[in-house]
């Protein structure tokens, strides 16, 4: 199992601050983030702009992911055990087992 980690990648700390708005223009804008394998649990990411955005093997527990779009994220090995996902757009290639099981038991998603 993959180890959730602490990066000092700048961006990835604003997540971590709580400053969505300002990591959104950030990326938009070009600037590289690494988030691979890293720790957003609890963290309220509703306004996030995920296009793009790698998130394999990211630890989302009980995080507010409320209303985002991740058609466009790469969420394979990604858990979200508890996360509050009401309006959430996954992607096509999880399906509502993958998603439920990672919900309620913490498992790791993977890709169809």
């Amino acid at each position: 199992m993959v180890t959730p980690t602490i990066k000092d990648d700048p961006l990835y700390q604003l997540l971590r601050e709580g400053k969505v708005e300002q990591f959104n223009q950030q990326h938009r804008s070009g600037e590289p983030c690494d988030l691979r394998g890293t720790d957003l649990r609890s963290v309220d990411l509703r306004k996030l702009d995920a296009r793009n955005l790698d998130l394999r093997d990211c630890y989302l527990r009980q995080a507010d992911l409320r209303g985002v779009d991740l058609s466009e994220a790469n969420l394979e090995g990604a858990s979200i055990s508890g996360a509050k996902i009401s309006g959430v757009l996954f992607p096509k290639q999880l399906t509502a087992e993958e998603i439920n099981l990672s919900l309620v038991h913490g498992t790791r998603m993977r890709y169809r």
